[in-house]
């Protein structure tokens, strides 16, 4: 059986890692958690929510006695946070992140830690909300959720059944892919929806009358673009470090459009139904799988 970690230092205290916090607290997984950040404000009210048990002011000071260290700061800041990391970072420390790309991440642990790649064991819970910030953080966030390793050549199985545990106790569901497969799969499950999404507002809100637009846009729209409302920063980040595969992602896209614009310029009913139909179909599909997975779940638990 595992045993609780004794200090965890986790770089980035806001929705993710924040939710991290406060899940590994309420199952008794972890004594001690120290937060590390760029907003002294963040730090200082994540210790307030109780998030945190103390806030360090550098990676030196975070890594003292850690055994476990969870990067939850956007991607493009890893290989930074990394160099800081090394150092100090002891035998026997795990290191583990959170981040929405894994391949660049990978690149960047590889240059950052050198020798000391194999503590490295990248991960990515598949959970959030459109809210940032430590008020934000919620102890039941990954409940039921994935939480997907991408572990190395060189790291330990022993590693990866312990960063494996900490998202369990979370109530997470451990996957595990190839970094690169990986991406794909998120180019065009997430990283693309948000593009859509994004976009989409930003069409609207440049319209001559954006404001009547947004007058009359109800529940449709508002489910649509749910996601807009993410950090900008963060999701920056992932469009860049995952630029490739967005951008096979957003070509096929913009070839099915094209595909069904041109249906509408022919007033081609069939066409226009047929694709609406197979989407119908695919999201049903989809719906009952997971339906049919929590189900199970459930009934295991039991």
């Amino acid at each position: 059986m595992q045993k609780a970690f004794q200090r965890i230092a986790i770089f980035g205290v806001g929705l993710i890692g924040g939710s991290f916090a406060l899940a590994l607290k309420k199952a008794g997984a972890v004594e001690q958690i120290v937060g590390v950040g760029r907003s002294q404000a963040s730090l200082e009210k994540a210790q307030q929510l109780g998030i945190i048990d103390e806030i360090a002011l550098n990676a030196e000071q975070a890594l003292c006695n850690c055994d476990l260290v969870l990067i939850a700061a956007p991607v493009a800041q890893t290989g930074a946070i990394l160099k800081a990391i090394y150092p100090h970072l002891q035998p026997g420390t795990i290191v583990t992140d959170a981040g929405s790309t894994k391949a660049d991440v990978v690149a960047a642990a590889r240059e950052s830690l050198g020798e000391k790649i194999a503590q490295f064991v990248p991960a990515h819970p598949i959970a959030g909300r459109e809210l940032n910030g430590p008020e934000a953080a919620l102890v039941d966030l990954y409940v039921g959720k994935k939480a997907v390793i991408t572990r190395l050549p060189e790291n330990s199985d022993a590693d990866v059944t312990r960063v494996a545990w900490a998202w369990q106790q979370c109530g997470a569901i451990i996957h595990h892919l190839e970094p690169a497969a990986h991406d794909a799969v998120f180019a065009a499950v997430s990283h693309l929806p948000h593009l859509l999404a994004y976009a989409l507002v930003d069409d609207i809100a440049r319209k001559p009358h954006a404001d009547t637009l947004f007058q009359y846009a109800a529940s449709g729209f508002r489910d649509f673009t749910r996601i807009a409302g993410s950090s900008p920063e963060m999701w920056r980040d992932i469009s860049l470090a995952n630029r490739a595969a967005m951008l096979q992602e957003l070509d096929s896209y913009t070839a099915r459009l094209s595909i069904l614009r041109q249906h509408l310029v022919d007033a081609d009913s069939e066409g226009i139904e047929g694709i609406y139909a197979n989407a119908q179909r695919a999201r049903h599909n989809w719906i009952s799988a997971i339906e049919a997975a929590e189900k199970q779940q459930r009934e295991g638990g039991d």
